[in-house]
């Protein structure tokens, strides 16, 4: 199974593409977020700080489901987010 990360700006902490500018998350100023989408961080923080890895694995794998995406991808993405900068320590 290939592991390797998606291609172009993805979420460090749900691996979300963000290929359009709504997609990117905000920084406190209102400034685009360069790291993080806006499903998990919005004026300068976190939609969820408390959430723990497996609760955005989970809630990233239901939202891909209802998308009818690949289950290949859906694995490739449970692989993924533990490496994304949200998640090491």
């Amino acid at each position: 199974m290939d592991t390797t990360k998606p291609q172009g700006p993805f979420c460090q902490s749900c691996s979300m593409p963000m290929t359009k500018k709504e997609d990117f998350g905000t920084n406190a100023d209102g400034s685009q977020n360069k790291e993080y989408c806006h499903y998990c961080y919005k004026d300068g923080s976190f939609m969820q700080p408390g959430a723990t890895m497996q609760q955005v694995i989970d809630k990233s794998v239901d939202a891909m489901r209802q998308m009818k995406m690949p289950e290949a991808i859906i694995e490739q993405t449970k692989k993924v987010i533990p490496t994304l900068k949200r998640w090491k320590h």
